[in-house]
């Protein structure tokens, strides 16, 4: 038995950084790289960011596909792969702590007119404007998992009234609870700031619609990080060019790298960041280190994906 490592990405951490501290971390492990492979017929578990087509060809005895992440959505559709094989993500603390950061950050940069302020100094321009006040600015987060939850608790300790929605009941401290579809339109209507941290699947593939865009409180930022599937981006525009929404801040998009033909990166009201809201994996490669010694030795796997359900 043996685990490959193949993100697939040249501008992350590399194959062989994360082998070598999966090696550091389980010193007994067979842990190879596209370069190591060797027999491929000995590969029964492979760490990575997005399955290839050919990934289960070329592996015959491949039993779990651990994703170095969250969404698996594009592993769990992939009619290719075969049943029988598992699928296992990450729920590490670090990446969690990156997401709502980012969330934080861009929330903050809105509230307190930076962009406004820097442009006034390019012109020499002195113009005070006063700073939104937090305590009566109401964000919403959109999915109360493991990151969700980790946003709508730093959100809340900075003072800011945080309502969150998930389709299942959930219970945060100081947070607003919500559920169900009636409550999510809602809770757009009374928002300032949207965090979207949902995953991708049959129910929330094109959530934000031009119906659903239409929801949302005049005047609000809608800022995903979730998945790029969950707008309408043709929506989108619309929505900001007719005022409803007042900015958009993605770190995901439907595409990726996004195509320069998009208009989302010129839009005036857009912000782009390119997918690195949870950019470090911290203590996750203990798990993927734990998980592979699980299916060597027939224990329980950490994290694994109810494929039927899609996460």
């Amino acid at each position: 038995m043996a685990l490959l490592i193949e993100t697939g990405l040249s501008d992350w951490m590399s194959d062989d950084e994360i082998a070598e501290e999966i090696r550091r971390l389980a010193p007994n492990a067979d842990v190879r790289t596209p370069d190591t492979i060797g027999d491929a017929s000995e590969i029964t578990m492979i760490a990575l960011v997005a399955l290839k087509d050919d990934h289960p060809s070329r592996l015959p005895n491949l039993q779990l596909v651990q994703k170095l992440g969250a969404g698996v959505e594009t592993i769990v559709s992939n009619p290719i792969l075969p049943s029988n094989v598992r699928i296992a993500r990450l729920k590490p603390d670090a990446p969690a702590q990156g997401i709502a950061e980012w969330f934080l950050a861009y929330i903050l940069r809105r509230q307190r007119h930076m962009a406004f302020h820097e442009s006034a100094q390019r012109r020499s321009e002195w113009i005070p404007k006063a700073p939104l006040f937090s305590p009566e600015t109401k964000v919403g987060v959109l999915g109360l998992g493991h990151i969700g939850a980790r946003t709508a608790e730093m959100l809340r300790a900075v003072g800011f009234q945080v309502i969150g929605w998930s389709r299942s009941p959930k219970s945060i401290e100081g947070v607003v609870c919500l559920h169900g579809e009636n409550a999510l339109t809602a809770l757009l209507g009374q928002c300032d700031h949207i965090c979207a941290i949902l995953p991708s699947t049959p129910l929330t593939s094109g959530l934000f619609d031009e119906e659903m865009l239409s929801k949302i409180k005049p005047g609000s930022q809608l800022l995903n990080a979730g998945r790029g599937d969950l707008i309408d981006e043709i929506a989108l525009v619309t929505a900001l060019n007719n005022g409803n929404l007042s900015h958009a801040v993605l770190d995901v998009t439907s595409e990726e790298p996004l195509p320069a033909s998009s208009p989302l990166w010129r839009h005036p009201n857009v912000t782009i960041t390119p997918h690195v809201s949870g950019w470090h994996l911290g203590e996750a490669l203990a798990d993927v280190a734990e998980n592979f010694q699980r299916l060597s030795s027939g224990k329980p796997i950490l994290h694994e994906v109810d494929r039927e359900r899609g996460y």
